[in-house]
């Protein structure tokens, strides 16, 4: 922390800049606690053991354990150019903050445009009314102006000469109106609330989840209460993948503002607050946990069961090489499982077992398009993923081979008792098989170019060429019938 004897005598009225969701727009604090999580969840309970020394501790233990890459970091513009002004007028500038002084010195470090740092050491929390003491101690009551953006700052706008306020909720402005503060409001470049919301909740994604209509298909049941139980199932599994997409972009968050499209993402740029995420997270799995309930119970449990595994999967099974491929598989073909729940049919072994096949060789081409995609750009190796970009031709391997793997179980299935039993004229079914290798070899081809930029099932629902030969294979089973 700097001290009052440190401090530059310019006589001119010190700037005092708030870090998390001011300077930046995010938090560094929630941050590190999802980076660890991510990183290690056994680990997690060692931070909370050192939350029973305060808060200071824990965010020193965290500083300890999670670093940050200032350079990555979402600075707010707006608060960056009132910064730059108050330089060109001789006044200096101070950060000031509630996250470790590691964190907070390199930012500053970073910038370069501070004269002194407040921040959180490993035994004092630099937080609301502890910064407007450390302020009044450095510059007098009403000796600084601060800017600020939350609930803790209203302490520290009340001893600031000059308040300003960027991205402050509607309960912080009527709580700063009650204590008789005038707030200056700084114009954030944040805009298109709902289009980033949107964004944020992989609305597009929802082509997957289409898959809980295959049993609806396959088992000819076209009832008015099997449509609707499905289309409950598609809207249960939707809520809980955005929640699930939400909780991978704050576990991921370093890894993405990395990536050369990801770092777009709302999270990692800045767009959307960490704490409205977590919000949305819960929200998210209440609503669909609520809507399976009306469906039934076995298909609640199975919706429960997905929730489980694809949370594993996002805090640490997608870190291991290859088990993360065949859970990403299962995690497809639970979709089509919970389709069967939700309509009460029997599922076929057979089309579970050519889902599995299907699932996972498109689980290995997106891998192979991720590792492509990183060594076309010259990037390192993936620090989210336990993969490198040698093991490429290997992956691309087991996307072949596991695809033809299913061309193999559908024609089995095809030489079945079930398909003689179910279809009047069975051989006009073989026809689809080359239209799967067709699909399948033509999708690996496709990201090997680098013209698959899409998750595969995410493509498959959208290509034209795949939807015409998916509409053909559906002619073809109609003709049989």
């Amino acid at each position: 922390m700097t001290d009052s004897a440190a401090l530059e005598n310019t006589g001119a009225i010190p700037l005092v800049v708030d870090l998390d969701g001011t300077l930046i727009k995010t938090d560094l604090l929630i941050e590190a606690l999802f980076a660890h999580l991510g990183q290690d969840i056994a680990g997690t309970f060692f931070v909370a053991r050192a939350l029973a020394g305060g808060k200071a501790a824990m965010k020193h233990a965290l500083a300890a354990r999670i670093e940050i890459d200032a350079a990555l970091l979402p600075y707010d513009e707006a608060v960056l150019d009132l910064i730059k002004e108050a330089r060109s007028q001789g006044r200096p500038v101070y950060l000031a903050t509630a996250s470790h002084e590691s964190k907070a010195q390199a930012v500053a470090r970073h910038l370069g445009i501070f004269h002194g740092v407040f921040a959180t050491t490993h035994s004092h929390n630099l937080l609301g009314p502890n910064k407007a003491r450390a302020l009044i101690d450095a510059f007098g009551s009403r000796g600084f102006d601060y800017i600020g953006n939350s609930y803790p700052d209203l302490a520290i706008w009340q001893e600031a000469r000059r308040a300003y306020a960027v991205r402050t909720s509607a309960g912080v402005r009527r709580k700063a109106e009650r204590l008789g503060l005038t707030l200056q409001p700084i114009a954030s470049s944040d805009s298109g609330q709902w289009m980033t919301w949107l964004k944020a909740l992989r609305v597009h994604q929802y082509a997957k989840n289409t898959l809980v209509f295959v049993p609806l298909l396959t088992s000819h049941n076209f009832q008015t209460h099997a449509i609707l139980m499905a289309c409950m199932a598609f809207v249960t599994f939707s809520l809980a993948a955005s929640a699930v997409y939400l909780l991978n972009d704050l576990m991921d968050i370093d890894a993405d503002r990395r990536h050369p499209t990801k770092r777009n993402r709302p999270f990692a740029r800045g767009a959307l607050s960490m704490k409205a995420g977590m919000a949305a997270i819960v929200g998210l799995f209440a609503l669909a946990i609520a809507g399976a309930s009306q469906v039934s119970t076995l298909y609640l449990l199975t919706l429960i069961g997905y929730i489980a595994l694809t949370t594993a999967y996002s805090l640490f099974i997608k870190r291991k090489m290859i088990i993360d491929i065949v859970v990403l598989a299962m995690l497809y073909t639970v979709r089509v499982v919970a389709g069967a729940v939700a309509i009460d049919v029997v599922l076929s072994e057979w089309l579970l077992t050519f889902s599995m096949f299907v699932f996972t060789s498109l689980a290995l081409i997106k891998r192979y398009t991720e590792l492509a995609m990183r060594m076309d750009n010259g990037l390192g190796d993936p620090t989210n993923r336990n993969y490198r970009k040698s093991d490429l031709t290997v992956i691309g391997g087991l996307a072949a081979a596991t695809g033809m793997n299913a061309v193999t179980v559908f024609a089995l299935y095809l030489s079945s008792p079930a398909v003689t039993a179910n279809y009047g004229s069975p051989k006009i079914l073989w026809a689809i098989c080359p239209l799967l290798v067709y699909v399948l070899g033509r999708m690996l081809v496709m990201a090997h170019r680098r013209d698959l930029h899409d998750d595969p099932v995410v493509f498959a629902l959208r290509d034209r060429v795949t939807r015409l030969a998916v509409v053909t294979a559906g002619a073809l089973v109609l003709i049989a019938l």
